[in-house]
């Protein structure tokens, strides 16, 4: 079973909340209105979250491709 790490450049937020909106399970806004990756870790400038099943990364990829900054990714590890 394949390993996924998703990465936020949260300090790249627009605040938009396309991310919390298409996927609740895993996106919230914070307190200053950005969003967040729930569960992550801050990795130097980033936010990283793994994740290890293909319905975690599917809704994801949905959470990338709404992103109109392009702020998320998804790496297989």
């Amino acid at each position: 079973m394949a390993k996924y790490k998703i990465i936020h450049l949260k300090k790249d937020c627009i605040s938009c909340g396309a991310c919390a909106a298409i996927n609740p399970d895993f996106w919230q806004m914070d307190d200053e209105g950005f969003a967040q990756l729930k569960g992550a870790k801050e990795v130097g400038d980033n936010w990283e979250l793994e994740i290890n099943t293909e319905e975690a990364r599917a809704s994801n990829q949905e959470a990338v491709d709404v992103c109109p900054v392009q702020i998320i990714k998804i790496e297989t590890i």
